[in-house]
């Protein structure tokens, strides 16, 4: 069994143990680094970290494979890639760029398909002068987004 095998096996097992977790990405280097990012419905702690390090590292046998280990959390600069990752984003602002244009609003809702966002815009009255404020709405569909981040907001 290869390195990439037991590895993948061991994480998929810690991943198991506590299903709030789930794997955004990971990798093994040519030189055997195995890098693990993971994220959680309810955020990451420290403690899932190690946990899904403890999962992988102690099931491995040093003897037999030189390696190194991270496990991390998905920072706020990574994008969005999972379907959990919007759901637990929902009511917060999000950049989002298809093919066509990017969007920012307030995440509404997610379906397996689609994710929902609503913003405010300025826009000409339609009689007269001046602007009036509106509300907007874009349903985007998983398969055209490229990239989605959570906007911070100070």
């Amino acid at each position: 069994m290869s390195l990439k095998e037991k590895v993948e096996g061991f994480l998929l097992e810690g991943l198991k143990e506590n299903p709030k977790l789930f794997l955004i990405n990971w990798t093994i280097s040519p030189a055997n680094h195995i890098e693990v990012i993971i994220d959680g419905d309810e955020g990451v702690k420290v403690e899932d970290c190690i946990s899904i390090s403890r999962s992988i590292e102690h099931n491995l046998d040093r003897e037999e494979e030189d390696f190194s280990l991270q496990v991390m959390s998905a920072g706020v600069s990574e994008g969005l890639s999972h379907i959990r990752q919007y759901k637990k984003n929902i009511g917060r602002k999000l950049s989002v760029k298809t093919n066509e244009e990017t969007v920012e609003g307030e995440l509404i809702s997610v379906t397996d398909e689609s994710v929902l966002l609503r913003w405010k815009a300025r826009e000409p009255k339609p009689v007269g002068k001046g602007k009036v404020t509106v509300t907007k709405e874009a349903s985007l569909c998983f398969e055209d987004i490229q990239e989605a981040k959570v906007m911070i907001t100070f």
